[in-house]
């Protein structure tokens, strides 16, 4: 079937921009579900509006994952089912091959968008019971300038709904490092040789997925209050990535395959550029517990270094997958 083409890697695969995209969007797919669902579970209830961002940001990137994978291996992207579902005749039936890291990803994907589907779908339902409005009031001290009137209570509320954000953020952790785990599982050369690659992989893509939530809140005013602590989590994802990507040069150094990674060091740079931004942005000024009353020019400035630290951020997690996967071929 369709996933052999990339079971094992026998030789370099010779993968296009379609799977980079396919690594890139996984990631960001699976973080920010998790990302969101830290937010909901542990936050301020002001972080609400940012959580139920995360899950919208979870949605969209989802649905690109399944088109750039089954592009990638010679398919119509509406083939995708192909890889679930076996259609050989007189061997129909379900895909599924537990030894296959492929098939294991492809399953889980399908089974973590159920995951993904509700949650946008109960975060649309929210938006439209909650309207927001400005409060400017000096009862809130050290506030958002925005909260929800009304908070409506959730459809999946109490220890259910909590209980599925959970299963959905532990499937979301899978998604988001078993690329990863991918590569270190085939015999390609600096592939196969650490087994950084599925820890890395999922840092870098908790990282990337805090910076475009962080990015989306300037579409959503009431979603500010949560900016500090989305950086400082982005942070501590980047001082992750950073020591996993240093133990990554250790170990493919130490087998003797780090000359191919050589002629990528541009993208070696961006990435490490993306971490940098991302430790700044999470000591430095922009660590915001909430927007003063009355803070419009607060406002403005968090939203423009948001906005070039989150590309910066994006720009380096899609520049460490092109690396990884570019220098192995």
């Amino acid at each position: 079937m369709i996933y052999l083409a990339a079971e094992h890697f026998v030789r370099a695969p010779q993968w296009t921009w379609y799977i980079l995209g396919y690594f890139f969007f996984a990631g960001l797919t699976g973080g920010s579900y998790a990302v969101a669902t830290l937010l909901r579970l542990v936050g301020d209830p002001r972080d609400e509006p940012a959580a139920r961002v995360g899950y919208y940001a979870s949605f969209v990137t989802l649905l690109v994952c399944p088109v750039l994978l089954s592009t990638d291996l010679g398919a119509s992207w509406w083939k995708f089912w192909h890889m679930l579902v076996d259609i050989t005749p007189g061997d129909q039936g379900l895909n599924f091959k537990y030894w296959s890291p492929m098939s294991v990803g492809s399953w889980a994907l399908l089974v973590f968008g159920f995951f993904a589907a509700v949650s946008a779908l109960e975060s649309f339902l929210l938006d439209r019971r909650s309207p927001s409005a400005p409060t400017g009031s000096p009862a809130d001290p050290g506030g958002s300038r925005f909260r929800t009137v009304d908070a409506p209570s959730r459809p999946f509320g109490g220890v259910v709904g909590q209980a599925f954000n959970v299963i959905g953020a532990v499937l979301a952790l899978f998604v988001a490092s078993y690329t990863g785990v991918l590569l270190s599982v085939s015999n390609q050369p600096i592939w196969s040789d650490t087994w950084m690659l599925g820890g890395l992989f999922l840092a870098s893509g908790l990282s990337g997925s805090a910076a475009l939530i962080a990015l989306l809140t300037r579409y959503r005013p009431n979603a500010a209050f949560s900016l500090g602590r989305i950086h400082e989590a982005d942070g501590y994802f980047s001082i992750l990535e950073l020591v996993l990507l240093v133990a990554f040069f250790i170990t493919i150094i130490a087998a003797g395959t780090a000359g191919p990674t050589l002629p990528f060091l541009p993208l070696w740079l961006l990435a490490l550029v993306g971490v940098g931004a991302s430790l700044v942005a999470a000591r430095g000024h922009m660590r915001i517990r909430g927007i003063p009353a009355g803070g419009t020019a607060v406002i403005a400035r968090a939203g423009t270094d948001t906005l070039v630290v989150s590309i910066l951020v994006l720009l380096g997690v899609l520049a460490l997958r092109a690396a990884v996967i570019f220098s192995a071929q």
